[in-house]
């Protein structure tokens, strides 16, 4: 009986999968992905760090790195090739609005419209918040221990952003996630729940606490962190703060074949922009999707196997049997 062996065509997908995973951006640390170890992680649960945006389209990659000959002898003539420079960018849209996609399309600073205090004056950016309250002891990624009075602020289904209070820190701000960085004091004492990436949406409100519908990207809470409602999203065209992540996008092939590219700094390349498709094709005045598009500049690593600068690897896991 001879073997089942085939050759590999080209890959043929439908849509391509988005991870981004926070950079330590003190330490510029990205996140990693080794695809030896994780190329069968099922799409719909990738492994932590990693954060699924769903799916995009119109994925685009270019390559901007160039080379240069260096020429020897009279008559000058070739003598070898030599990277002159190292670049790469890339472009998508977002099928989902959602806290980390807007903060990947903005550019900037991203930030939560925090529930307004009572007769707070209006600002663009948010008003003045209702005061935070204490999060308790016995706390967890996935419930947030209150006083019961405090707990009957909240409702189910709404949002919270859990994060400590602002007393004049400077430079990279917000848990686990830098949402900014803050070359001076500001006044704001919510201005990092204002900014920060730990945020929820409340599934159970009990006299103990809320229990949410998704765990809290930073973990449990931290001793002297406090909660805040939050009521939407917001971010600003402009501003000096650049995102940064670590991205995975992978094709599944329809033999059971995977790409991956992976690219272990991301910074949002363009400011705040949209795109819309019509949701019929055959009738372009009627309803239309409004998408949120997102470009990319890719940044440098050295990879610890050669000392060699890098901005992207990609990777290809073969279907079972096919030839190599």
């Amino acid at each position: 009986m001879s073997a089942n062996w085939v050759s590999a065509p080209a890959p043929v997908a439908r849509r391509i999968r988005a991870y981004f995973a926070p950079v330590n951006r003190a330490a510029q640390t990205p996140a990693l992905f080794d695809p030896s170890l994780l190329s069968a992680f099922n799409l719909d649960a990738p492994p932590a760090p990693w954060l699924s945006l769903g799916w995009i389209q119109d994925f685009t990659r270019k390559a901007l790195s160039k080379s240069a000959t260096l020429l020897t002898g009279v008559p000058a003539s070739p003598l070898e090739q030599v990277r002159e420079t190292l670049g790469a960018q890339l472009s998508f849209q977002f099928l989902s609005w959602t806290k980390l996609s807007m903060a990947l399309a903005a550019g900037s600073q991203h930030m939560n419209l925090l529930k307004p205090a009572s007769g707070a004056g209006a600002a663009a950016g948010g008003a003045a918040a209702a005061p935070a309250v204490t999060v308790q002891s016995g706390s967890s990624a996935s419930f947030v221990a209150l006083a019961s009075t405090d707990a009957s602020r909240f409702a189910p289904g709404s949002i919270a952003a859990v994060d400590s209070d602002n007393t004049g820190q400077t430079g990279f701000v917000g848990s686990p996630v830098s949402g900014a960085y803050l070359r001076q004091a500001v006044s704001d004492i919510d201005y990092i729940r204002r900014i920060t990436f730990n945020v929820a949406l409340v599934s159970q409100v009990t006299t103990a606490g809320l229990t949410l519908a998704e765990p809290l990207p930073g973990g449990a809470p931290a001793a002297g962190m406090k909660l805040q409602a939050v009521v939407g999203f917001v971010d600003r065209e402009g501003g000096s703060f650049y995102q940064e992540w670590s991205a995975l996008f992978v094709v599944q092939g329809s033999q059971g074949e995977r790409i991956f590219f992976y690219y272990p700094r991301l910074q949002s390349l363009a400011g705040a922009e949209e795109m819309t498709q019509p949701l019929d094709a055959r009738n372009k005045a009627g309803l239309r999707r409004v998408l949120l598009s997102a470009q990319f500049q890719a940044l440098p690593i050295i990879d610890p196997l050669d000392g060699e600068r890098v901005v992207c690897y990609r990777s290809f896991v073969p279907a079972l049997n096919a030839l190599v």
